[in-house]
């Protein structure tokens, strides 16, 4: 079972969202939240699976309460909602540790489909949506010196694995285009995480991106 946490001071879509979701055998709305810290409190409660978290909130926001339950013991996926599909809260969100983020307008269909996504570990990001975003960061050069800074110790291998992360490739998907097996790609995202100092899949495809991996 899927455990999710809503976090929306919208009373309206936290309902939505708790009726689509319930609405799938596999996953439970096990709590919602009114701002930040609410959402923090119940995470460290219930520790669900995934956090759904509406990133402009009254008091505590949402991208504080990311960095507040990204800092945890074992923390939850965490996909920040959003009115647009990308802008500079959700930039922010996404380095804070979120896994991706989705439009609250995101058909019914689909997100039942993505919470799955994000429960198994994969990114919630497009690579178009991962393109407009680094597009729009305010700090493009400085943010591409450092991404290249930080991915030039990696291998020949390990950059073409970071490279499909930023494609938003599962690891199945890169053991079939780099003919690895399943496990090898699942050491390698491993070992690139920590050596990247990344949170998740999403920071590290991300960094692909800003360092000029992606599409070359």
């Amino acid at each position: 079972m899927i455990t999710v946490v809503v976090a929306d001071d919208e009373p309206m879509v936290c309902a939505h969202l708790r009726t689509i979701l319930g609405s799938a055998g596999d996953i439970e709305v096990v709590a919602q939240a009114r701002d930040g810290a609410e959402a923090v409190e119940e995470v460290v409660r219930h520790r669900p699976s995934v956090v759904l978290m509406d990133l402009r909130m009254p008091g505590v926001d949402g991208l504080a309460a990311i960095e507040r339950i990204c800092a945890l013991p074992e923390p939850p996926v965490v996909v920040a909602l959003t009115t647009f599909d990308a802008d500079t809260y959700v930039i922010r969100a996404l380095r804070a540790g979120a896994a991706g983020f989705l439009v609250k307008s995101t058909p019914p269909e689909d997100l039942i489909g993505l919470v799955r996504v994000a429960a198994d570990g994969h990114t919630v990001l497009s690579p178009s949506a991962a393109r407009r975003l680094v597009a729009l960061s305010s700090d493009g050069h400085r943010r591409d010196d450092e991404a290249r800074r930080r991915t030039a110790g990696l291998t020949d291998r390990e950059r073409d694995v970071l490279a499909c992360l930023g494609e938003g490739l599962s690891n199945a998907d890169i053991a079939g285009r780099l003919h690895l097996a399943e496990a090898t790609v699942k050491s390698y995202v491993s070992r690139m995480l920590v050596k990247l100092d990344c949170t998740n899949r999403t920071q590290a495809g991300l960094l692909a991106h800003e360092a000029g991996l992606v599409g070359r």
